[in-house]
């Protein structure tokens, strides 16, 4: 074989760089995705050895957001590979950005020769203390011997508990070394946790004297695969669902039993609440405002250190949420909370009604929600869609209905914008048969916007249609609405032509000015089997006009 094999009289030996491939393999990792850089090329050679497709960006920052999205869709591992110093750091904010969402990026980064540490090699820096707070772990591969026990350890902590990214490093001189081949260890499974049966017990007393329970379905709901004992509990018993983060699509949104505007109206009344994977953040307002003080909360999480943060359970638990669906679906029977569920659809369905005639709008330039309107009635089951962008990607979620598990992805927590692209090209590679929709902010699309170059070389026909209000729209609204329109500084762009610049990769670009036209351009642009961009003009004053409190963030 070429590359990193190397023969001496009978005896085979591998370098570092062949390890690392083999172990990923192992791994089940069919893809890294990087930016080319000495410290790290002899991981090339190994993934050529080992049919592992790599994927080059145009910056590290795009290739870790990357391999966030090829861990999601994947639940397994997803890795980027950057050059030392400055490759590092361009993929810090990816790191932070699965952190906040649970995705079990692994970074592997090299590093200078361990021979010269300290001396002033080509860009070395001290790069493992800046994981420290925003990854499971973060350690440096010392011994070429020990790659493959080292990286199977680093995918363990990834996978296991709350899943998160694991920065590695590995200097030139080990990634480079040659050894007789040590054992790659077999692929990390990791078994689900069965809930304490004493807390089932006291979960399930809560909920039989309930009468107005309430399922918010999180991010781990999708990770532990618990799609379909969720939809079983909800159409046995009745109890209205939620949900949120990656737990979008784990119910589909257009189920009678799952609603999207009657959270609030929800969380003011019930009387019991099961958190499923979901923190309690920002999104459900830390577990205080708005929030019914007599309800009794059940917290399920893999991650201890978000139980009875923010909020004291009646019960919480770490354990995987399928086996706790199901374990509710038993110890239910019978029960059936049909007037509540009818209670809140009521409410669902009275604003749905109201933001229906927002969805009508046949206002130019084109109204927020009347672009979401547009999609929701494009989209179908074939469809990954990536969130990339503020107030446009709030009208969005509004409205558009999430039917499978995975047909959603955002950033998460961090709010992080730039994933659109890099998000997109993962999804593409991974699911060559569905159409990938990036619903983009003109904001967001600039950030990461140069890797429709990368989608390009990649023959990946990703289609991001840009909502461009020429600004910052959410962020703009709010200055407007706290400090006055001449005070609104820092907020505003250029009603750029983003179509042009994709054609000018050898893209496919249109620009749509009226609202009936966004579907058709939409046809078009996946019609051309090329990476692809509408680029549709909106109201500057977005959401103001309509929903104003929807641009606060905090």
């Amino acid at each position: 074989m070429a590359g990193p094999i190397l023969k001496k009289g009978s005896q085979m030996y591998a370098l570092g760089g062949e390890l690392v491939a083999r172990t990923l393999a192992a791994q089940g990792v069919s893809t890294i995705y990087t930016l080319c850089g000495g410290h790290v090329m002899g991981i090339y050679d190994g993934c050529l050895n080992n049919d592992i497709a790599v994927i080059d960006f145009r910056h590290e920052q795009a290739a870790a957001h990357a391999a966030d999205a090829h861990a999601r869709l994947t639940r397994n591992i997803g890795v980027a590979v950057v050059t030392a110093g400055p490759g590092v750091t361009d993929a810090v904010t990816g790191v932070a950005n699965a952190y906040e969402a649970r995705s079990p990026l692994v970074l592997i980064g090299g590093a200078a020769p361990l021979k010269t540490k300290g001396m002033g090699a080509l860009q070395e820096m001290p790069q493992l203390n800046m994981f420290k707070d925003i990854a499971k772990a973060a350690f440096t591969i010392t011994e070429t011997e020990k790659i493959p026990q080292q990286l199977h350890e680093a995918f363990k902590i990834a996978l296991s508990g709350r899943p998160g990214p694991v920065f590695i490093e590995i200097p030139f001189d080990v990634m480079f070394n040659a050894v007789e081949p040590p054992e790659i260890p077999r692929r990390v499974v990791i078994e689900p946790v069965a809930p304490e049966l004493s807390a089932v017990a006291q979960m399930f007393e809560i909920l039989r004297t309930a009468t107005k329970p309430i399922i918010i379905a999180g991010t781990q709901v999708y990770w532990d695969s618990a799609h379909t004992a969720l939809r079983e509990l909800t159409e046995q018993t009745g109890i209205p669902i939620f949900t949120n983060g990656a737990g979008r699509g784990t119910l589909p949104m257009n189920h009678p039993n799952c609603f999207k505007s009657a959270r609030s109206a929800a969380l003011r009344e019930a009387d019991a609440i099961v958190l499923l994977g979901t923190p309690l953040d920002f999104r459900l307002k830390y577990g205080q405002e708005g929030w019914n003080p007599a309800a009794k909360l059940i917290q399920i999480e893999n991650d201890p250190a978000q139980l009875n943060h923010n909020r004291q359970a009646d019960v919480s638990l770490t354990a995987d949420a399928r086996l706790v669906l199901e374990a509710f679906s038993e110890g239910l029977q019978g029960l059936r909370f049909d007037d509540w569920l009818q209670k809140i659809q009521s409410i669902e369905a009275k604003k749905e009604a109201e933001q229906e005639q927002w969805e009508k709008l046949d206002d130019t330039p084109v109204n927020h929600f009347r672009f979401a309107a547009e999609l929701n009635q494009f989209i179908d089951d074939n469809t990954i869609i990536i969130g990339d962008g503020g107030d446009i990607v709030t009208a969005c979620a509004r409205v558009i209905d999430v039917t499978l598990p995975g047909q959603w992805l955002d950033p998460g927590p961090l709010g992080c914008l730039g994933v659109g692209a890099p998000f997109a090209i993962a999804a593409q590679h991974l699911y060559p048969d569905k159409k990938v929709l990036i619903i983009n902010g003109d904001g967001a699309f600039g950030l990461n916007g140069f890797e429709f170059d990368t989608a390009i070389r990649f023959n990946l026909p990703i289609v991001s249609i840009v909502g461009n209000d020429a600004g910052w729209g959410n962020i703009r609204v709010i200055q407007q609405q706290m400090l006055g329109e001449e005070r609104a500084i820092a907020t505003s762009l250029a009603p750029t032509r983003y179509d042009k610049i994709v054609e000018a990769f050898g893209g496919y670009g249109e620009l749509v000015e009226n609202p009936t036209d966004i579907r058709p351009a939409l046809e078009r642009a996946f019609a051309s089997r090329k990476p692809a961009c509408v680029n549709v003009t909106l109201d500057p004053k977005g959401l103001a006009k309509i929903a104003p409190n929807m641009a606060y963030i905090m």
